[in-house]
């Protein structure tokens, strides 16, 4: 997500305390939240997927995801 799309969040965000959005606004909103959010998880997503525990025996293996959680 580009810093464009961060500052119009803001914007709409600061809008939306002072006097209020229009339909047209709030569907804007709505669509850059989920976009933040999406790009958010893909980001831990693929930090998570290149994290690895090291043992007390000095070997590393990938950590696996919880049961049920699909990628």
């Amino acid at each position: 997500m580009n810093q464009k799309k961060l500052d119009r969040i803001n914007e709409l965000a600061r809008k939306a305390k002072a006097e209020g959005l229009t339909e047209e606004e709030i569907r804007e909103r709505d669509i850059l939240r989920r976009e933040y959010i999406d790009s958010v998880v893909g980001n831990l997503r693929d930090t998570l997927d290149n994290t690895y525990v090291v043992d007390e025996y000095g070997n590393k293996r990938k950590l696996k995801g919880k049961g049920g959680i699909k990628s």
